[in-house]
């Protein structure tokens, strides 16, 4: 645990990349590998569910602490993350803790886990043994997983990198050997980091290539008939695996959602053994796909009655080849992948259809159909390099996301929270609001788009304009507009406002407008219906 903690505080102590992944090497390097795959476990964004309420956690710390409930409530105000809260106010003069180093593994193992199984005092007793036993970094890290709070500053990429590195092996392979389902163990460590492992499992997936958001004139991308151009479809990014009797269906999240969709289980029973199609579920009738808030009806049900499966109908939309007849076929050519897709489909199933290539000889006539998208409920237009492999992750170049203009509305800041890891002393969670006759109603939550400079300067004002506060959460004076962008909205009994917005994010603070001035909650319901027109160019 403390070997674990330390490796925490380097990777949230450092934005460098090159110092992250040095300590990530020498973690992976020096821990035992039953540590080591619990640490890559945490650290590739897999967590545990809450173990405890932060009800039971405040009162425990209010009574190991003798403090009042007021004077807990004040730390986290101003500390903004229960976490290191209940560290910081644990970590007190009187508090020597164990020299005992207990490996991570066992932590989880003979620990955390069997935690769930004990009554309300048993839990008590335990978790206040172990916080008196350590330090605040090891406290620290603990709260966070037992809140199921865990995360830090580092991405997969990353992680997959530095085991490569330490291991000798290509960081493909190693992000290969991370797909889908596995058990944290020193026997599964030492397969992922051995020169020749042996994969019998049938069911894991390969890596998405991902696309980055095409941020220059499409022009200069160069000779139109060297890209493929088909539709950004508005679905669930999957990969269909058929592999020895059965069939598998990933999402993009590494979750299994094959019983979620049996008529695609069923589809691709009809493949070829040794075929992993990549390409995206969407709801589709008669020829047309439908809004995506229609699929998230039907992943929304319980159960899956005759007549869900009627009303929201699905096929996987292919766009790539990623195996046939068992063999890897991502170091292959796009064109020469995508010729042999549409070989493999032409005579199959009509819920396993291949996306399109898009008939437009010039760049011109492709912005001009791009103008289609949001007719056709789809994000935009999808740009892949014909001669290029499928490569693992993003690998700038060689697909592009053309998508459409965002959403955009004007909103009021009204609530303020601290934020996480490196900003938790920093108010950067915002929730806004827009006007219904004279009240502010809530709109969304954004947590992105605002420099480090303004960020600074909006935390120094909302700490001297609270005018009421909810625990971590502080009202502020109702003054300052804010565009926010976002991808779609969809009707919602679950928000007050009774829409909910698609990835909002903080596209410019408008210092030029009056909270007057915001949008309207009418306005904003009128955006279901308003069809948007992108410009022709990037």
């Amino acid at each position: 645990m403390k070997r674990f903690a330390a490796l925490y505080e380097a990777l949230d102590g450092t934005t460098s990349t090159n110092a992250k992944v040095a300590a990530l090497v020498a973690y992976f390097a020096s821990a035992p590998a039953a540590d080591a795959a619990w640490a890559l476990y945490f650290l590739t964004g897999r967590r545990f569910k809450r173990f405890l309420s932060t009800a039971l956690l405040r009162e425990w710390t209010l009574g190991l602490t003798g403090l009042p409930s007021w004077r807990f409530e004040d730390a986290y105000a101003t500390v903004g993350d229960l976490a290191e809260t209940i560290a910081l106010l644990l970590d007190h003069p009187s508090h020597t803790p164990s020299t005992e180093e207990l490996p991570l593994s066992r932590w989880i193992e003979e620990r955390l886990l069997p935690l769930r199984g004990l009554d309300d005092m048993e839990q008590r007793q335990a978790v206040c043994r172990w916080w008196q036993a350590l330090d605040r970094r090891q406290l620290f890290l603990l709260n966070k997983l037992l809140t199921g709070a865990f995360r830090v500053g580092v991405s997969e990429t990353l992680v997959v990198r530095a085991v490569a590195q330490m291991a000798g092996l290509p960081p493909a392979t190693v992000a290969h050997r991370l797909m889908g389902e596995w058990t944290p163990s020193a026997a599964f460590f030492q397969e992922l980091t051995a020169q020749e492992a042996m994969d019998d499992d049938r069911s894991r997936p390969y890596p998405f290539c991902l696309a980055y958001q095409l941020d220059q004139d499409v022009a200069q991308l160069g000779n139109r008939d060297d890209w493929l151009a088909e539709w950004k479809w508005d679905g669930i990014r999957a990969q269909l695996i058929r592999r020895g009797d059965a069939v598998y269906l990933w999402s993009r999240g590494e979750e299994v959602v094959t019983d979620r969709f049996p008529e695609l289980r069923e589809a691709g029973l009809l493949l070829p053994e040794g075929t992993v199609l990549d390409g995206e579920i969407v709801a589709f009738r008669d020829g047309v796909p439908l809004p995506l808030s229609t699929l998230q009806h039907r992943i929304g049900r319980q159960r899956l009655t005759a007549k869900v499966l009627t009303e929201v109908p699905v096929v996987f939309l292919s766009y790539d080849l990623l195996e046939a007849d068992g063999v890897d076929l991502r170091a292959c050519m796009l064109s020469q992948r995508r010729a042999r897709l549409a070989h493999l489909l032409a005579q199959g199933s009509p819920h396993l259809l291949i996306s399109p290539a898009l008939d437009a000889p010039r760049w011109d006539a492709l912005a001009q159909r791009r103008r289609e998208s949001q007719a056709r409920h789809v994000e935009g237009l999808m740009l892949k390099r014909l001669s290029s492999p499928y490569h693992v992750g993003r690998r700038r170049g060689d697909w592009w996301k053309w998508k459409i203009d965002p959403y955009a509305i004007d909103a009021v800041l009204i609530y303020a929270q601290a934020g996480h890891g490196r900003r938790a002393t920093l108010f950067t969670d915002y929730t806004f609001a827009v006007w219904q006759g004279e009240a502010l109603v809530p709109i969304a939550k954004a947590y992105s788009g605002l420099s480090d400079n303004e960020i600074d300067t909006l935390d120094r004002w909302i700490r001297q304009h609270t005018i009421e506060r909810f625990g971590p959460v502080r009202a502020v004076e109702p003054v300052h507009v804010f565009e926010l962008a976002f991808e779609g909205l969809a009707p919602s009994t679950r928000h007050r406002a009774g829409i909910a917005l698609r990835f909002p994010r903080i596209a410019r603070w408008r210092t030029d407008k009056t909270a007057r001035e915001a949008d309207t909650l009418e306005r904003v319901k009128a955006l279901l219906q308003a069809p948007r027109e992108p410009p022709s160019s990037s």
